[in-house]
């Protein structure tokens, strides 16, 4: 059995390092360029892959600051702080995002990162905004 997990652990270890790589990389790019909105998103979603929730919503935020009229920063933001068990904040950047036209109503159901917020009151009262939203097809 223990035959079985070592390569498990060592991919999972190259893989860390590999991601480890990644983030290094786009925090030098960030700290040449402290708004560059691409290069905050990847790093974003690096942190939130690496398991460093604070420092993926540090990103968010300011990515919020930088792209206020975006419904996918503030998709994210909700996403960091459900992460980070900010559930009432989580609230309200969804209503925002939503606001803005975000509509990956199935994708919002099954993320992951808001596994622990879909088990909020909030997140139910969201639902029925969701609901009584009506949603124009083009």
């Amino acid at each position: 059995m223990q035959a079985k997990n070592r390569p498990e652990k060592k991919q999972d270890r190259i893989n860390q390092r590999e991601l480890d790589t990644k983030i290094e990389f786009m925090e030098g790019i960030v700290r040449r360029d402290p708004n560059y909105v691409d290069a905050l998103q990847l790093l974003g979603d690096h942190y939130t892959q690496r398991g460093r929730y604070s420092d993926g919503l540090q990103v968010d935020e300011r990515l919020a600051r930088l792209e206020p009229q975006s419904p996918l920063v503030f998709y994210n933001l909700a996403c960091s702080y459900s992460l980070t068990d900010q559930f009432d904040r989580a609230a309200l950047a969804l209503e925002k995002a939503l606001q803005l036209g975000y509509s990956d109503f199935n994708w919002l159901a099954r993320d992951p990162d808001l596994k622990k917020f879909r088990q909020q009151p909030a997140y139910r009262e969201l639902q029925k905004k969701i609901r009584g939203m009506k949603i124009r097809v083009r």
